[in-house]
């Protein structure tokens, strides 16, 4: 399974944006965790949360769910090292949580433009599994490292949402949502017992060979073994047949393009956010490459 990483890194260079260029030098070892976070703090609001475009298909400036998603992405790439950020969007999450814990998919922007209908579309009064386990599930492994969001009163309500919206579920949910819903109880795993027979309620809805179409997306759009269990190791690679993450360790090697990049299989809103998804996606197939011993 080979990878060019002189070619994805020309790739980057040419296309990436600066936060996934720094992202991407950090794995190599080249930066580090300072330089990540100055890339970060240009999508950091003044209320401690992060929009301005950080999730590619949702420009508006406004702190949004989603941008929490993608900024603790980074604050668990910078282990051991933590950001002071962290407590602070923990902060912002908890006054945007609905009382029993939820997050809305989305909050209201004031401009549309470059924004996919489903972010803006989106009620802002109603908490969704989905938005809450994608934040929560990235925090609880940030905490694994920086105490001030282990300890966050924000964090335990929404693993306390969580737990209870996924012992609810008695049919398959979206295949996005059924993502980060398993990816949060892989995380919990380890702070609570109830998260391991959660996920076997969860298997019950997952595909053995991981390919999850997704409703209302693009043509042939398909989640598969490694969105729902990337890391090597950790309890959600027992809900997949043997042999099966290793074909998609070996197919996503082999997706890196002619140009060193790797590509993304849905749709994008803007020019702009195709080639930053195209920089997101190089950085974490190296990353979950580099972490099953491949790249």
């Amino acid at each position: 399974m080979p990878v060019n990483l002189s070619a994805a890194a020309s790739f980057m260079a040419t296309h990436a944006r600066v936060l996934d260029r720094r992202r991407f030098e950090l794995l190599s070892g080249e930066t580090n965790a300072r330089a990540v976070l100055t890339a970060l703090d240009a999508y950091l609001n003044p209320d401690g949360g992060y929009g301005w475009g950080l999730e590619p298909d949702l420009r508006a400036p406004e702190s949004q769910p989603g941008g929490a998603l993608h900024a603790f992405e980074v604050f668990e790439e910078i282990a051991p090292d933590q950001a002071s950020n962290a407590l602070y969007l923990c902060d912002w999450l908890a006054s945007v949580s609905t009382p029993d814990g939820g997050l809305p998919f989305a909050l209201p922007v004031a401009d549309p433009a470059g924004c996919a209908p489903f972010w803006v579309q989106a009620d802002p009064a109603e908490a969704t599994l989905q938005s809450t386990a994608f934040a929560a599930g990235v925090a609880l492994r940030v905490a694994r490292h920086d105490r001030a969001v282990r300890e966050h009163p924000w964090l335990a309500a929404a693993t306390r949402y969580c737990f209870r919206a996924i012992r609810e579920l008695s049919s398959a949910p979206h295949a996005i949502a059924l993502s980060f819903a398993v990816q949060f109880l892989d995380a919990a795993d380890d702070l609570d017992a109830e998260a391991s027979s959660l996920l076997d309620h969860l298997a019950t809805f997952v595909p053995p060979d991981g390919l999850a179409p997704v409703d209302g997306g693009s043509d042939g759009e398909t989640l598969r073994a490694l969105d729902f269990a990337p890391v090597p190791h950790r309890p959600a690679r027992r809900l997949f047949a043997n042999g099966v993450i290793e074909a998609e360790l070996r197919r996503l090697a082999g997706e890196q393009q002619d140009d060193g990049g790797w590509r993304v299989d849905f749709a994008s809103y803007s020019p702009a956010a195709a080639l930053e998804w195209r920089g997101y996606a190089t950085v974490r197939a190296v990353s979950i490459l580099q972490r099953n011993g491949v790249a």
